[in-house]
Formats: C-alpha cells, structure tokens, sequence
C-alpha cells in the first residue's frame, strides 16, 4: 500500500457561555470523541469541505469566521496504517439557531450502530485534553484553554 496524506477538517464552535461543541462518534466499532467535521474530498477547499460536513452532521449551515490551527506533526492515522493524517481547524458559528439535538451525557445515541453521531457542549475551563480521542484534538483543547490570557482572548472574541 501506497503512504498517504488524509486532510481532516474541523470546527471549533463556541457558544455565549464559553462551550465547544463536541462530536460523539461510534465510527468503525470504535467510540470516539472529536470536533466535528470529517475528511476533505477531492475537488473541495477546506472552507468547503468544512461548510458540507456541517450540513451532513448539524443539518444546518455554519460560517466559517477565521483560521484557528493546522497540525504542525506526524500524525498516523488510527486506522490505516500508511496515512498520515493532517489537521486543520477553523472558528465558525451557526449562521441560525441551533435545530438539531444537543445532549450532555457523552454517547448519547437513540442506538448503538457503526456511523452514530451526538453531540454535546463542553466548558472549555472543564475540558480535558485526554477525553479527546486523537491527539490533533487533544492540542487543539490545550490551545482553547491557553487563550484564557486577557491579550489572547481579546484578540480572539473580535475575530469570532
């Protein structure tokens, strides 16, 4: 088998009371937790790619507000052994109120089947870094909680 690259593209979504939104997922009988957002397809942007997967997971439209990081290591992919899975991380927010199901017990899926999806809202002050399945995410969560500073988070609020 060929090594590849694979492009995954995420959304940090926060809402007024200082919560990310976090996907609960049950994917190739594995349990995980993520942002959410999925694979980049050929022929698509990241802001495209990112502004699809919104529509097939929330079944509703985001805005894509700025760059927030994009992984700077080797990451292997947990399930295909030759590819290399790169990151990158936007700020968004919902363009209109939220209309699907937001729970806050973890894994809260009406049935356990490969492809389940919930999600759920997480103070970034009680976030923790290894509840967060892939490492990408797990530094994505340590970068949200160090721009608690008043400079970092000044800078942030006026481009969210």
């Amino acid at each position: 088998m060929d090594k590849r690259f694979v492009i995954r593209v995420y959304a940090i979504i926060i809402n007024d009371l200082d919560q990310v939104l976090l996907s609960d997922e049950y994917v190739l009988s594995t349990y995980m937790v993520k942002f959410p957002g999925g694979g980049l397809e050929w022929g698509e942007g990241p802001i495209d790619c990112l502004k699809r997967e919104a529509l097939e997971e929330f079944g509703q439209a985001i805005q894509i507000t700025r760059h927030f990081y994009t992984s700077d290591f080797f990451q292997r992919s947990s399930f295909y052994e030759e590819s290399q899975i790169i990151g990158i991380y936007y700020f968004a927010r919902f363009i209109e109120p939220i209309r699907f199901r937001v729970s806050s017990i973890p894994f809260d899926f009406e049935q356990q089947s490969n492809g389940n999806q919930s999600f759920r809202w997480v103070d970034i002050d009680k976030l923790a870094v290894d509840e967060l399945t892939f490492p990408m995410d797990g530094k994505v969560a340590q970068l949200l909680k160090r721009r608690k500073s008043p400079r970092i988070q000044s800078r942030l609020r006026k481009a969210i």
